[in-house]
């Protein structure tokens, strides 16, 4: 083993790595996860769509919806570049293959090929399994010859490798000769506890590619925890690795897996290393954000190719140069590579260049003059604490109005909301513990051209009472209105030090089912900050409503 140079040795990344996709089993194990028959289905599709090469189902005898994905994956799923496969693990401690409900799980899973992860590191053999370093090797040994003789393909996964490589370099070696001898395909080296930085990966992944010679397919297996799981995966496909297992968008027990949306383009676009079918690369985005919604988790925007800051501009001097020369200037690739794209962000740090950029992406022709007056205006608003990087349709309401444009579709007379709280009763005296009732009411008072309507609405909360008050006048002027739904509604207390008279910010979410968009409203009461952002909601929704698909 070398003690030098980690790259000492090292042979060249191989032209291709096969993706080893575990959402559906690790990445399902992170906290707020929790999929559905029907929810790893799809996601089965996307990876599929995406180009993934191996897809990871999950333990067949798990649990009833594992067993039911089994089931169903054989009919119901008509994958064209990936191959599913199914987890468990190696025999128990002196038991025997042949009745091992775990392998016999994976034979009668209906699926072709089976990972099973063993134990590596001599400390958990004796300490967690309670048995000799000899067993520890028979049972992986034992359980690959068994299910490569019913006529399975075979990945090994050992479990702690770089933890046990570290503490007794022999012991690990033994545990992948025993899996390798008896036929498994692919070796793959993990680091469970996620605690190895890059260095050690390379030098240790090497040494076993070294070790088994070319014809034994090498693979990584990196978890979060020391925020490393990207870096290690590189460095182990620097070393010689050509299977690479990883999660959608990092999603995986504790902090994470290596998140494929990062570690794919990394190595394809950066190192040339085939990962993906040719053409599928540019459907990252659209994937990660698929599955997002998919797995009910909000998508993370800062994360790296795919996320949306991941080329987004807000200093003055970075958009003015966006202007002049393009994204090469504050870009490390074309977004338009991986599915993205350039966002400005307009704020108080921002320009006049950045601005009339801005402006243009929303196709609205904003002069110099008036980009100055509102980069102004916007200085101003957001030291009230408007903010409108997550507000994009609010922002575009306001340059179109700075361009001259007057939304022309109603203007507000007036609104009232009364909510009454009452406790339910019960022979005159109030319910000890009973529910209690909230009834909120909003009357609206607004002119559609030279119409005066006047309209009352319920709901179970302000912002609801008011948005059916509104709807009951203006549908009748505005069908489409009836497509316009909100999705989401978030507060935020500016300022905490005031109290109960803090100042408060509004996000709401809107969508038409083709479109989706947010606007923001800042008051220091919550439901005239709750009225700005759905006026500019239910706006922006009748202007794009005709705009297509």
């Amino acid at each position: 083993m070398s003690d030098g140079d980690p790259s000492a040795g090292v042979p060249a990344p191989q032209g291709h790595v096969d993706i080893f996709d575990t959402t559906l089993r690790d990445g399902a194990q992170f906290e707020g996860i929790s999929l559905t028959v029907e929810d790893k289905l799809r996601v089965a599709e996307q990876l599929d769509w995406l180009g993934v090469r191996w897809i990871e189902g999950g333990y067949p005898q798990a649990n009833p919806r594992d067993a039911e994905f089994f089931r169903r994956a054989v009919d119901e799923l008509s994958l064209s570049t990936a191959t599913l496969v199914a987890f468990g693990s190696t025999r128990k401690p002196l038991g025997r293959v042949d009745v091992d409900p775990t392998l016999a799980a994976l034979v009668s899973s209906g699926v072709s090929t089976s990972c099973i992860v063993g134990k590596s590191w001599d400390f958990h053999v004796t300490e967690a399994l309670r048995t000799t370093l000899d067993e520890g090797v028979a049972m992986v040994g034992d359980s690959v010859r068994f299910l490569r003789g019913e006529g399975q393909r075979v990945f090994f996964d050992a479990e702690h490798f770089f933890d046990g490589y570290k503490a007794n370099p022999e012991y690990a070696l033994r545990v992948l000769e025993a899996a390798a001898t008896e036929g498994a395909e692919v070796l793959v080296l993990c680091d469970t506890n996620g605690g190895s930085l890059p260095h050690e990966v390379q030098r240790i992944v090497a040494e076993v590619v070294s070790y088994f010679g070319p014809d034994q397919q090498v693979g990584i297996h990196t978890q979060n925890d020391s925020g490393c799981a990207v870096g290690n995966s590189v460095a182990a496909v620097v070393a010689g690795a050509t299977h690479l297992q990883g999660t959608v968008n990092g999603y995986g027990e504790r902090t994470g897996n290596a998140n494929l949306m990062t570690c794919i383009p990394n190595l394809q676009l950066k190192m040339g290393i085939e990962c993906l079918p040719e053409g599928r690369i540019e459907r990252l985005t659209a994937v990660s954000r698929h599955v997002a919604e998919l797995v009910n988790l909000p998508p993370h925007a800062a994360d790296p190719y795919v996320g949306a800051s991941a080329f987004a501009h807000k200093g003055g001097l970075h958009t003015s140069a966006l202007g002049r020369v393009g994204g090469a200037t504050y870009e490390h690739i074309a977004p338009e590579v991986v599915g993205n794209h350039t966002r400005v962000l307009v704020s108080d740090l921002g320009g006049r260049a950045g601005m009339a950029l801005k402006a243009s992406e929303f196709g609205v022709d904003l002069d110099d003059h008036a980009a100055g007056e509102l980069s102004e205006r916007l200085k101003g608003l957001e030291a009230e604490g408007f903010q409108f990087e997550a507000a994009d349709a609010s922002l575009e309401l306001l340059m179109r109005e700075a361009a001259g444009w007057h939304q022309p579709y109603f203007r507000l007379e007036g609104y009232r909301v009364t909510t009454y709280h009452r406790n339910a009763m019960r022979g005159g005296a109030p319910i000890e513990h009973g529910e209690s009732i909230i009834d909120t009411e909003a009357s609206v008072k607004v002119w559609a051209g030279d119409e005066r309507f006047v309209a009352i609405g319920e709901g179970n909360g302000p912002v609801h009472a008011l948005d059916a008050a509104l709807r009951s006048v203006l549908t009748q002027r505005y069908p489409q209105l009836e497509r316009i739904h909100l999705t989401d509604y978030r507060v935020r207390v500016l300022e905490g030090a005031e109290a109960t008279g803090a100042v408060v910010r509004v996000l709401i979410d809107s969508t038409d089912g083709d479109h989706t968009w947010s606007t923001v409203g800042v008051d220091s009461n919550v439901i005239e900050a709750s009225w700005q952002a759905l006026v500019d909601s239910l706006v922006y929704g009748l202007l794009h409503a005709d705009d297509p698909v």
